[in-house]
C-alpha cells in the first residue's frame, strides 16, 4: 500500500512537472532530437551493459568458461528487468539471475554467491564513480560560481553510503545468510523454508568467503570493469545534452552523471523512483546553468532508455524461459 501510495505521488510530481514546463516544448525538444540521435544515445547503455556483465563474469571464478559472454549478457539483462521493474530493493533479479546460471551447469551455490558478490564490487564501483562526480561537480560548480550545498549535502550521504558498502563486505566475510538466521533465531523467529536449507546457507556463505579470500584479482578486476561500466554513463550523459543543444563537457557529463546515479539510488524504495528521479535530474541540470526544458528533457531520454532496457530484458526473459520454475537456493540438485 506504501508502495502504492508513493507511485502515485511520483506519478503526480512528473506530471506536474511537464505541465509547468509546458507539454508542447518538451515534445518539440525530445522528438526534435531525431531517431538517428536517439539510436546513438542507446549506443553508451549497451556499453555499459557489456562492461557490467564482464564484471559479474571475474566473480564466477572457474564456472565462466560454462557460460558464453553473450549469454551472461542475457541472463544478467533479464535479471535486471526484475530488478526494474518489481518492488525488491534492485535485488530481486539475483537469485534469477542463479537460476539461469544453473541451466548452463553452475551450480545454484556458485552462482548466487557470484551474484551476490558481483552486486559487491558494482556498488564499491559506484561509490567510487559518485565520490568523483561529486569532486568534480564540486570543482566546476565552485568555479562558475554556482550554489554547492547539493553537492556538499551528496558528498555527506556518499560517505554513509561508503560505510554502508564497507559494513556489507564486512558482514558478507562473517557470514551474510547464515548470520541472518541466527539473528531470527535470537528473536525466535522460526522460518522453516531457511531452517532446512541451512547447509546450503552455510555453503553460500563458505562461497562467497572463499572468493574475497582467495580471488583478489576477480575482486579487483570485477570491481574496476565495474567502473568502467558507470563511467558509460557519463558517455549517455554527453550525448544527450549534445543533441539537446548542449553544451556539453566531458567533466560535466561526469559530475551529472555520478550524480544522477546517486539521485536513482537514493530513491530506490519508489517504484522505478518515478518522479523524484525525473525531479532530481531536472535540479541537478539547473544547479550546472542548463534550463528547465532541457533539465526535463534529459530526464525523459533517460526514461527512454529505460523502456527500451526493460523490453529487451523481457524479451530474453521470454527466450531463455526465466519465468518457469521455482527459483530459490535449495532448488534441485547442484551439478
Amino acid at each position: 500500500m506504501v508502495r502504492l501510495v508513493l507511485l502515485f505521488l511520483g506519478l503526480f510530481t512528473l506530471v506536474g512537472l511537464v505541465w509547468h514546463i509546458g507539454p508542447a516544448r518538451i515534445l518539440d525538444a525530445v522528438t526534435g532530437v531525431g531517431l538517428a540521435a536517439l539510436l546513438i544515445i542507446l549506443l553508451p547503455s549497451v556499453l555499459m551493459y557489456g562492461l557490467e556483465a564482464l564484471g559479474w563474469r571475474f566473480t564466477l571464478g572457474r564456472h565462466a568458461a560454462a557460460v558464453s559472454f553473450w549469454r551472461l549478457f542475457a541472463i544478467r539483462t533479464a535479471g535486471e528487468v526484475v530488478n526494474m521493474t518489481t518492488p525488491t530493493a534492485y535485488v530481486g533479479g539475483e537469485p534469477l539471475k542463479a537460476y539461469l546460471l544453473k541451466k548452463h551447469g553452475v551450480p545454484m551455490v556458485e552462482g548466487l554467491a557470484s551474484a551476490v558478490t558481483a552486486k559487491t564490487t558494482m556498488t564499491i564501483a559506484q561509490v567510487g564513480f559518485i565520490l568523483l562526480g561529486i569532486g568534480l561537480g564540486l570543482w566546476l560548480l565552485e568555479s562558475s560560481g554556482s550554489s554547492t550545498h547539493q553537492v556538499w549535502a551528496a558528498s555527506v550521504s556518499v560517505a554513509l553510503l561508503l560505510f554502508g558498502a564497507a559494513i556489507f563486505v564486512l558482514v558478507q566475510r562473517r557470514g551474510l545468510f547464515t548470520g541472518f538466521l541466527g539473528a531470527l533465531r535470537r528473536l525466535r523467529i522460526r522460518i522453516s523454508y531457511l531452517e532446512a536449507r541451512e547447509e546450503k546457507l552455510r555453503s553460500l556463505d563458505r562461497t562467497i568467503l572463499d572468493f574475497y579470500t582467495h580471488d583478489r584479482r576477480g575482486f579487483y578486476l570485477s570491481s574496476g570493469i565495474f567502473f568502467l561500466g558507470w563511467l558509460a554513463e557519463a558517455l549517455e550523459v554527453y550525448a544527450i545534452l549534445y543533441y539537446l543543444g548542449g553544451p556539453a563537457d566531458p567533466l560535466s557529463a561526469i559530475a551529472i552523471g555520478a550524480l544522477s546515479v546517486f539521485i536513482k539510488g537514493g530513491t530506490f524504495f519508489i517504484p522505478g523512483s518515478l518522479g523524484a528521479q525525473d525531479g532530481g535530474n531536472l535540479l541537478l541540470l539547473l544547479a550546472f546553468g542548463y534550463s528547465e526544458l532541457t533539465g526535463i528533457a534529459f530526464a525523459l531520454l533517460r526514461r527512454v532508455r529505460e523502456l527500451v532496457w526493460i523490453g529487451i530484458g523481457l524479451l530474453c526473459l521470454a527466450v531463455m524461459g526465466g519465468r518457469n520454475g521455482r527459483v530459490s537456493v535449495g532448488d534441485g540438485k547442484d551439478h
